[in-house]
Parts: C-alpha cells; structure tokens; sequence
C-alpha cells in the first residue's frame, strides 16, 4: 500500500512539474486579471447579465428570431424555413441579426429574453398558453429547446405520438446537445480561435470530435435518415445535427476537413450531402438577418 501512496506522490509531483514546464501553474483561487486571449477574449467576462440598454425590434410575424449564421443558429433557421416551404400559417417570422463578437447579446433587451446571452432566441406573439392570454409573448432560448416548441407547435418534423418514433428523435436531438459542446467549444476553439495552438487540447477533443463522427457514421450505415429511412423520416434531428456535423463534413466549419480526415465518413458524409441540397436548407445557411438599430 505504501509502494501506491509513494507512487501517486510521484505522479502528482510529475504533473505539477509538467505544469511549471508549460509556464503555468494554475492559482488556489482563480481571479479574472488579465485577458485570456482567444477569438472572443474582449467580451468574455465570468458574470451574467445586460451590459448595454438596447431594444430588440419587433415585426409583424407573430415569430421574432434574434440570431446569426452560426451553426446554433442555422439549427432554428432551418425548421423556419422548412415550415416556410409548407406554407404552414403563423410560422411567419422576422429575423434579426444578433452580432456576437460586438457584443449585442449583452444588450438589455436580448438578455430579458434569455438570461444566458447566447444565440439564438425566439419570441413567439401568437401564443397561448394554459390559462394565460392569447397573444401573450413566449421567449425561448436554447436552439434545442425552440426546434421541440416549433414542432411541437405546428405538428412538423417530430413524432406526436408516444413511441418508438418520438423517443429516437427526443434521443438523437439531446445527443447533439450534449455533443456539441465538445466539437465548437472543444475542438473548434482550440483547433481555430485560441491564440495558439496546443497540443494536448486539440489532441483531446479532436479524438472525441471523430468519436463523434463515428457514432454518426455508424448509424447512418443502415439509415436514409437519423430515424429512419422515408422521406417522411426527416426530422428535427436531422436538422440539429446536421448544423453542426453536417457542415462539418461538408467542410464548411474551422478549415478542419483535411485535418480529421472526413472522408472516412462516407455515410455520414452521404447524409450531409443529400439534406445540403433541401431548398429550406440552403435559404437557412444564408439567411438574411435584419440588423437591430
């Protein structure tokens, strides 16, 4: 026993060692006094809430999307456009450009509608809700949270029903909100925004970015779809996934499409390709956002 205490000891003194060879060693108590570099290091701050008083503009849809092209955003773009091309009423919607890197999801007015200051945020002014009054505004946040409310909503590219169908699509849709976190914040912040490159993070979360992959890869083996094969299969999984994944493989995000090999991913690659070429897909990637003055 004393032989393992001795040779943990080591191990530890071995990692504060490392960790002093990098030119770093991290403080008892970590406070915010210097700028941590990156992309984004002029905004980022460790606390919550408005910075700015701003309003938010407001159409006449009964939806107003507050947004960017990002692959979070292309997510509700999509399902937007995709109920556009069915003509489906009071899926309307004005769209607004929520620009990140100026900081205008600090404002006041974005940060009423979502206290987390991340796009994208909806706000729907059709709704009813219980015993609330028609036409009281609901704000949604989270791209995962506004695709289940808009389908469930218009009925649309999910499963009503209890069963086998719906609990595919509510598991493939969480997976990709738990995954990721681990390709953009990961793998893509490392691999692209960090001021420079570091070994061990991008050998990290690129190993778990083409874990991913494969998974989906796998899947998509023996599938037309994430849940299932007919036309009429086409889901908000699709969707969300496809914002991230899809665009990935497309080689569309981070310049990273030689580095994680994604040619290996035929099937998914397949699948990507096939829902690239849906009108309501390509209007989405490019959509025109109204700026907020």
């Amino acid at each position: 026993m004393s032989n393992d205490n001795n040779q943990a000891s080591n191990d530890k003194n071995n990692n504060i060692q490392n960790n002093n060879a990098s030119g770093y060693t991290p403080p008892k108590v970590w406070k915010n006094d210097s700028e941590n570099g990156g992309k984004f290091a002029s905004i980022n701050r460790p606390t919550a809430g408005a910075r700015h008083e701003q309003k938010l503009p407001v159409g006449d849809a009964p939806l107003q999307l507050y947004s960017l092209n990002t692959p979070n955003g292309v997510k509700v773009n999509i399902l937007l456009e995709e109920l556009a091309e069915l003509n489906i009423k009071g899926a309307e919607y004005d769209a607004y450009q929520i620009d990140i890197s100026e900081g205008d999801q600090f404002s006041s007015g974005f940060v009423a509608i979502n206290p987390n200051s991340k796009i994208p945020a909806l706000v729907d002014y059709s709704a009813t809700v219980n015993n609330s009054e028609a036409g009281e505004p609901i704000a949604l946040f989270e791209s995962g949270a506004i695709l289940l409310y808009l389908a469930e909503k218009f009925g649309k590219f999910i499963p009503m029903q209890q069963g086998k169908a719906r609990a595919d699509c509510l598991s493939w849709l969480m997976w990709q909100m738990g995954s990721a976190p681990f390709l953009g914040g990961g793998f893509g912040h490392f691999y692209a925004y960090a001021p420079e490159p570091l070994e061990y993070p991008i050998n990290r979360y690129t190993m778990e970015t083409k874990r991913q992959l494969d998974v989906l890869d796998t899947h998509l083996k023996d599938h037309e779809y994430m849940c299932g094969n007919a036309e009429s299969d086409y889901n908000i999984a699709d969707m969300i996934i496809w914002a991230w994944y899809g665009q990935l493989v497309l080689g569309k995000l981070y310049d990273a499409a030689e580095f994680l090999q994604v040619e290996e991913y035929k099937h998914l690659k397949r699948w990507a390709q096939k829902i690239a070429e849906r009108p309501a897909v390509k209007r989405a990637v490019d959509l025109a956002l109204k700026p907020i003055v």
